[in-house]
């Protein structure tokens, strides 16, 4: 860990011992700045009992650039893409060095309680999210029961 900037150190070591609730956040041995990420689905969302993995990155330059992150779990979401790209302000345009490894993962998971649908990464979803809402849900629902099963 001696080759990280401490920002990195401390913000991975409060990760693991004071965890936000719902999301786990584990560097990997061989690169410390790759995490293998866990997300439950927030209760009262269709993705509720889900359990999805993601994977953050933190780039040589940062915090000055935001993480990367992506959805390894497959997911109905208007602002997460097949690939699992996520479009959120924070990532992007929004991102500041005063945000943090803890505040995106709560960023995201708050998404998963109140998608976009009109800032959509996934149009079709997006579409479906708008025209039939009750269909759209359903289906968010079928997804996170099939693919974001807890292990």
């Amino acid at each position: 860990m001696a080759s990280l900037p401490k920002r990195i150190i401390r913000e991975t070591e409060r990760l693991i011992t004071d965890p936000v609730p719902g999301i786990t956040a584990t560097p990997h041995e061989d690169n410390l700045r790759y995490f293998d990420v866990t997300l439950t689905g927030p209760s009262g969302s269709p993705y509720e009992d889900g359990v999805f993995k993601l994977e953050l990155y933190l780039p040589d330059d940062y915090p000055m650039t935001a993480p990367k992150v992506r959805f390894l779990t497959r997911i109905y979401h208007p602002n997460i893409d097949r690939l699992g790209r996520i479009c959120l302000d924070v990532l992007k345009n929004n991102w500041s060095p005063a945000l943090q490894i803890r505040t995106i993962l709560l960023s995201i998971q708050a998404l998963l309680s109140s998608p976009n649908p009109d800032d959509p990464l996934a149009n079709e979803v997006a579409e479906q999210w708008k025209g039939n809402y009750e269909e759209a849900i359903k289906t968010a629902k079928e997804w996170t029961k099939t693919y974001a099963k807890p292990e």
